[in-house]
């Protein structure tokens, strides 16, 4: 099979395959890009504006076709699809329409004479590695406010959603972006660290695995290049006393299981206080057994297919361990017999230390639930992992709320509600989850080169 390939994950069929790019092939994309960074910077912020702005709309106008597209490739369920579609639609559309807002000089209130300003300018041509879980989704975060600042853009897309990849190129390009501004590229990993070392690069922003992120990062700063990463989660859901145990129990189920399960910001920890472990308990498996395995296709499919073979037989693996060394097995937990790479909704606890369970990410419809007897311990068992990234903390005594929020650790907290992404929130972890942040004004500024201006 050739690297870039549209596998279906109902079947197991490939569909179409794609070469990758020649070595010259990759530095000629690098080339255009820097050639068009030089007049694309200088192009008025309303004609960048305006670009944004039809790319939003173009979105909404293929909405269905997109969808489709997403569904055949990594196998989302097409209402869920379609939902991405619209969020990453939005996105062009926020920094279309607060572009001149967020670009504003900042006024800075100095001691001496005259007078000093922030001025928020681009860097040049930028890279992008993006995964196939939100294939549309994660692009428009990290293209949007980019071309929004006048930076120019090459997108290496995973290599399981090669047709969505040229979608996007095709939507950016009939929106009415000049040559070189954005490019996709079929490249290869040996050529990602080549683009890494040109000089015309100046910065790289990587969605993917600890081991990707580790990799791109290391070439980063060998080249002492700006890097974004965000690497994941093993996002903690606490469920206190004072809970509402039903919206907790729905909010769960759903972080869980949307998607497959196959987010970073997916509520994969469910951490309950023994006062409501009972309740909970019966109220998310209700919840759970909801998320019935179907064909993505179908409007009725909560719970499509994960996105291949491998990483169904991976998560397998995950939940094998977990129930050899002792785990309960409240719901699924098996293989299902026919084709595609479907796993069903499964629930699982007494997960301990020393199962793979207990620290790695479960990037999957798995559930784990831990009990514990205080506040404190919900937090201390929150904060014992690897990954930092998103978290929701469910309790109806407010000052309960804030002590928990000051103490996890965390980039992000869900006060009743689980972490949902929106074109002006930022997005992004501490410790192995990542560095920097997307999104929002914050997104704008990691490529950005904030100039200061001193006149006296």
């Amino acid at each position: 099979m050739k690297k870039y390939a549209t596998v279906d994950p109902t079947s197991g069929i490939v569909v179409q395959e794609f070469d990758t790019m020649t070595d010259s092939e990759v530095a000629a994309s690098l080339k255009r890009s820097y050639k068009a960074y030089q007049s694309w910077h200088a192009k008025d912020l309303a004609e960048r504006c305006a670009l944004l702005q039809r790319i939003a709309d173009l979105h909404r106008q293929h909405s269905i076709d997109l969808a489709k597209l997403m569904a055949l490739e990594m196998g989302k369920p097409i209402s869920q699809a379609r939902t991405e579609v619209e969020l990453s639609a939005a996105i062009f559309e926020y920094y279309a329409t607060s572009g001149e807002q967020l670009l504003a000089d900042e006024e800075l209130d100095i001691a001496g004479a005259g007078r000093a300003l922030v001025r928020t300018a681009p860097i040049g041509p930028l890279l992008g590695v993006m995964p196939w879980n939100f294939p549309y989704y994660q692009a428009a975060r990290f293209i949007a406010p980019n071309l929004l600042l006048g930076n120019t853009i090459l997108l290496k897309h995973a290599s399981n959603c090669p047709q969505q990849a040229l979608r996007i190129e095709d939507i950016i390009r009939a929106a009415g972006a000049p040559d070189g501004v954005y490019q996709n590229i079929f490249a290869t990993s040996g050529q990602v660290a080549d683009l890494i070392a040109s000089p015309e690069l100046q910065g790289v922003s990587l969605t993917g695995s600890e081991k990707a992120g580790s990799a791109i990062g290391a070439l980063a700063g060998q080249h002492l290049k700006k890097c974004v990463l965000e690497l994941g989660g093993s996002d903690p859901f606490l469920v206190l006393p004072s809970a509402d145990v039903d919206k907790a129990a729905a909010a769960a189920a759903a972080g869980r299981f949307g998607n497959a399960g196959q987010a970073c910001t997916s509520s994969k920890r469910l951490i309950v206080d023994s006062a409501n472990w009972d309740s909970f308990l019966d109220a998310f498996l209700a919840k759970a057994a909801e998320w019935q395995i179907g064909d993505p296709m179908s409007e009725d499919t909560r719970l499509g297919p994960m996105s291949s073979a491998q990483a169904r037989a991976e998560l397998a693996e995950q939940v094998d361990d977990a129930v050899a060394k002792g785990a309960t097995v409240h719901l699924g937990g098996y293989i299902p017999e026919g084709r595609g790479s479907f796993y069903p909704a499964t629930v699982l606890s007494g997960v301990t230390p020393d199962m793979r369970a207990y620290r790695e990410e479960l990037f999957g419809p798995v559930a784990v639930l831990h009990r514990v007897n205080s506040v404190d311990e919900a937090i201390a068992l929150a904060n014992d992992s690897p990954y930092g990234l998103g978290s929701a903390v469910f309790t109806n005594d407010d000052k309960q709320a804030a002590y928990v929020t000051d103490r996890l650790e965390v980039g992000m907290v869900g006060i009743n509600t689980t972490i949902k992404s929106a074109p002006d929130l930022p997005f992004g972890g501490v410790k192995s989850s990542g560095i920097g942040r997307e999104l929002g004004k914050y997104g704008l500024n990691e490529f950005a080169n904030k100039k200061l201006v001193r006149t006296i």
